[in-house]
């Protein structure tokens, strides 16, 4: 269990500067805002304990926000995916349950079953981002519009990112 505490912090450090490096810097225009970082709270392990994903949440946004100058906004967004991660992975479970060696991935999961997880967590998490960013009740359209087209963005980097990075669990 060591190994794969030691193996999650290098990919946490490795996630929060692609994040704060690369990805910050790719802004099409102000509709695409990509952000990869949910990745990690993504692919955390299914059992792990709720207490546990909201800290790791909070944790990665407020390393996210250092290096974007956000003021919280990345903190409040991730811990509030970690927060529903929970509920979200209990409604989208596969009718013989979850295999606990496996991770939440495309390869483990299917990619069906990872663009529904993935689709509704980032989504959720930049229609929060955008909502507290803008703060406008009567920009309600452009709050959407920026979080739809950021989340395409996003979910598209997310999966590339799965198809570089992780490798299918040995079973």
């Amino acid at each position: 269990m060591n190994n794969n505490w030691v193996k999650y912090g290098l990919v946490f450090i490795l996630i929060v500067l692609i994040q704060g490096l690369v990805v910050n810097n790719i802004q099409l225009n102000e509709y695409f805002n990509p952000m990869v970082y949910p990745i990690m709270i993504l692919m955390l392990p299914f059992e792990l304990n709720a207490i546990v994903t909201m800290a790791v949440a909070l944790f990665l946004g407020l390393s996210v926000d250092a290096f974007s100058n956000t003021f919280g906004l990345h903190a409040s967004s991730a811990l509030f995916i970690g927060y529903l991660r929970p509920t979200i992975i209990r409604y989208i479970k596969p009718k013989e349950g979850y295999d606990t060696s496996l991770l939440p991935s495309i390869q483990d999961m299917g990619a069906v079953w990872f663009l529904a997880y993935g689709s509704v967590m980032i989504f959720l998490h930049h229609l929060w981002f955008f909502s507290f960013e803008i703060l406008r009740f009567d920009l309600f359209f452009l709050i959407l519009g920026k979080a739809f087209l950021s989340f395409i963005f996003s979910l598209a980097l997310v999966i590339l990112f799965q198809y570089i990075f992780y490798k299918p669990s040995k079973q």
